[in-house]
Order: C-alpha cells, then structure tokens, then sequence
C-alpha cells in the first residue's frame, strides 16, 4: 500500500510541475505577468488586450495616447516559445488626432535557468521588430530591429524563519537592448502654427529598455505554505506589485515611470491593473491608467496547447528536488 502512495504521490507532483512551469510558477513562487515589461515565464499564453492610457510631450508637443496591445506565445518545445505582438494606438493632439497600428514583432524566448526550490526562474529571448509595419500618423513606422532581452524572477521564500516577514515578496526584471537595422522612417508631427500634422523623419535609435517590479504574494498569508515542497499551484490569489520602467533612448532623456497596482490570478487567467506615475517629465505630465487580461491558454483550451508544437511531449524531468 505504501508503494502505490508513493507511487501516486509521485504522479501527483509531476502533474502540477507540468502545469507550474506554464504557469511561470518557481517553486512556491507565481510570478506575475507583469505589464510594462516581460516577465520570465515561457507558455503558452495570449494578452488580449493590455490597455494603456497617458499623456506625455513629444514633439514639440503633448498628447495624450490610448494603446491596445497583444501578445501571443506558443511553446515550440518545454522550453522554447515563439512570440508575436502588435497593437493599436490612437493619439489625441491640440490640432486633431491620429490612429493606427503599432510596430509588429516576431521572436523567440527561451528559459534558461530554473531553481524550484530557491524560486528563481531566468529566460532569454530574441525578436525583430518588423519595418514599416506600423502606421505613420503614430510614430511606428520604424525600420527593421533586433531586439535581444534577459528576464528574470527571484522569489524570498527560502529565507530562513528569523527573516520570515520577508518570505512573500519577489523580484522580477528585464533587460532588453533595441537595435535598429536599417534607415529611418516617417512620422506625423503636429504644427501648432498652421494646425496640420507635417510628415517628418523618424529616426533609428538605439534604445534599452529595463525595469524591475516588486511583488508580494498573499499565499504566504495563509497555510497553503508551510516553508515545504508545494502541496498545490500558488494560484487562486492577489498579487500586490509595483513596476519601475525605463527607456533610456541614445543621446536623450529616459523615460521613466512607476506603476503601483495589483493582479488576480486564477488557474486559466490573471488580470490586472495599475496607475501610471511619471517620475519625471519626459514619462508624462501626469497619472495614467494600465489594465490587462493574460490568457494561460494551455489550461483554457487544453486540446489545443497542452503540448508543445514540436516535441508533442512535456518534458520528462520536472519534478521538483528539494
């Protein structure tokens, strides 16, 4: 009878890491999918829709702009994903306003580091931003660009029992530096003077974005965790962050933003939301607002993602050692 059991037991855990690694789950640790910059799970996941809305000078101007992005993720293998995203912009000037689509980008993501049991999780990934598939009256009519990042995500739960208190917070973060390949493109600025919007050029630059987010995860408040192997998926729960954001374009200012909110997530789906602080003049003239829906779609449509699309098998190894 104890061999069975065990035997169950076994299968039990191996079940729920299949789904954790999906989930972006290390450990004890959800790591939220964060808004303002990639988080370090690979999945198979769809954002539909992650809307933003804020007003900030450009151009020699101001304007106050609402996206609607979307992302797509789907697992080649247990551990490679291809990824797709795009977007609308509409843009509200003194003069009149502008819509159309935002730059498209292909890519590839990659987990390269996992550490159940110190909730660590890390990933790599590499896109190209498509040329000219944005729209000029937004500014998205960029050239080619090659788009090389590092996310990753650390969770304090294997702290020892004297720093306790700080067991339900995490860490996560992403780097990722933006080439532009190729000549510049065409943008609409607005001409205070006359009231028309002028074609102007849009020129490549060279741009790093990164940020950090601090997050607290409320499955420590209860006694689902007991400083042990997990006995379930962290889900079901609220997750307190705040996001810091920087664009630090060559030769020009950083743009930088702070975005304190809370995410839900549940076992197919999170959704979240965020203010939108400025922390300087260059991220806005003044609060904005962020909301998004993450699809897991490996659980809402099982049929259809629950494997990856090349090896058509989940990993044999994912069982946590402790």
């Amino acid at each position: 009878m104890r061999k069975y059991t065990s035997i169950l037991a076994v299968a039990a855990l191996s079940v729920w890491t299949q789904s954790a690694r999906a989930h972006g789950i290390a450990g004890n640790r959800y790591f939220d999918g964060t808004m303002t910059f990639d988080d370090p799970a690979v999945a198979d996941e769809a954002i539909v829709p992650d809307f933003s809305y804020l007003s900030y000078p450009t151009q020699e101007s101001n304007v106050l702009e609402s996206r609607i992005n979307w992302s797509f993720a789907r697992l080649l293998t247990p551990t490679l994903a291809a990824t797709l995203d795009s977007g609308w912009i509409h843009q509200n000037w003194l003069i009149g306003h502008t819509s159309g689509f935002d730059k498209t980008s292909l890519g590839l993501k990659y987990e390269a580091y996992r550490d159940n049991k110190h909730e660590a999780l890390a990933s790599v990934s590499l896109a190209w931003g498509i040329a000219h598939s944005g729209a000029v009256g937004v500014g998205a009519d960029a050239p080619n660009t090659i788009q090389a990042g590092v996310t990753f995500g650390k969770g304090f739960g294997d702290l020892p029992d004297s720093l306790s208190w700080l067991r339900p917070f995490a860490i996560t973060g992403a780097i990722v530096d933006e080439e532009p390949v190729g000549q510049a493109g065409r943008a609409l600025a607005p001409n205070l003077a006359t009231g028309t919007f002028l074609s102007v050029s849009s020129p490549a630059v060279q741009t790093l974005h990164w940020g950090f987010s601090i997050q607290y995860s409320t499955l420590y408040l209860t006694r689902r965790f007991d400083g042990g192997a997990p006995k379930e998926e962290p889900l079901n729960q609220w997750v307190p962050l705040v996001e810091f954001r920087f664009d630090s374009p060559s030769g020009q200012k950083t743009v930088a933003t702070a975005n304190p909110g809370v995410a839900y997530v549940a076992v197919t789906w999170q959704a979240s939301a965020e203010i939108i602080l400025p922390m300087n003049h260059a991220g806005g003239n003044g609060p904005g607002f962020r909301a998004q829906m993450l699809l897991f779609l490996d659980d809402l449509i099982p049929l259809v993602f629950g494997k990856p699309l090349l090896t058509g098998a989940p990993p044999e190894n994912r069982q946590i050692t402790w």
